[in-house]
């Protein structure tokens, strides 16, 4: 079983295809190719997001608190039974990033997240289980995208994630990573990831380009767009689905989220 404990500093930016292609260039002389893209331009990653019945998880998180956390099962590729996966929690304070994960088997995973049951001890798996306990977490959706991403030798990291696509049906990271795409064609999540400060060369980079910080989450914008589908008449084609408890529940946590809030999350 892997066990890694990863603490960035994290910054998104939302930028075009034609932008991406400008930082690629410069990026690309100045930091390592990651190893997933020595033979493919990009490596799809898939995510199932566990959250609790009332989806605790994310609601809090759209407030923007001081510390948030997800809990996600993250694959590689699309994952067979008996290969490789990743539990995580993944916990925000301020813009510092600490993320906890576990290696199993694809259903040894599965298992882990439903009973809480491991034959491996350690602190992760400790945390992992807590977190199991507390929130009785259930799958809520899959989010899978496309990464190209670079690993400098000082911490930095940087990717670029397009494609993303998501579904609230058939959760299993072995049943394809088909879904709805979550933003325009075209558009793209940057993602800088360091131990400290920016770099000045990327600094620079970013000014000359006009890319600025945004607050986005993939899971958040999901949920935000599921929240509005199903107030617009969405809910009748999905009670196959989720029952009406489950929609009420959902539907409830938009009433307290701001007008701005909702722009800037979309």
């Amino acid at each position: 079983m892997i066990i890694e404990v990863m603490n960035r500093l994290e910054s998104k930016y939302l930028i075009n295809e034609d932008t991406y292609i400008s930082l690629r260039r410069v990026i690309e002389e100045n930091v390592p190719l990651d190893e997933y893209n020595k033979n493919n331009e990009f490596y799809t990653i898939s995510n199932i997001y566990y959250d609790t019945e009332d989806n605790h998880l994310i609601r809090t998180s759209l407030e923007k608190p001081k510390y948030k956390e997800k809990l996600r099962l993250r694959a590689y590729g699309i994952p067979k039974n008996e290969d490789e996966v990743f539990l995580e929690i993944k916990k925000k304070y301020f813009s510092m990033v600490n993320k906890r994960r576990a290696g199993f088997r694809l259903l040894e995973a599965y298992e882990f997240a439903e009973t809480g049951k491991s034959e491996t001890d350690s602190q992760i798996i400790r945390e992992l289980n807590y977190a199991l306990k507390l929130y009785e977490p259930k799958p809520k959706v899959y989010i899978a995208y496309d990464r190209r991403a670079y690993f400098g030798n000082d911490g930095l990291r940087i990717t670029f994630d397009k494609n993303i696509r998501t579904r609230r049906h058939d959760l299993r990271l072995e049943s394809g990573d088909h879904g709805d795409l979550l933003l325009d064609e075209g558009m793209y999540v940057l993602e800088i990831k360091t131990d400290g400060s920016l770099p000045m060369w990327l600094s620079r980079l970013l000014s000359e380009h006009k890319v600025y910080k945004t607050s986005f989450s993939k899971y958040g914008t999901e949920y935000i767009k599921y929240i509005k589908y199903m107030q617009n008449g969405g809910a009748k084609k999905c009670l196959n689905q989720f029952s009406k408890q489950q929609e009420k529940q959902a539907v409830q946590p938009l009433h307290s989220l701001g007008k701005m809030q909702l722009q800037q999350s979309v």
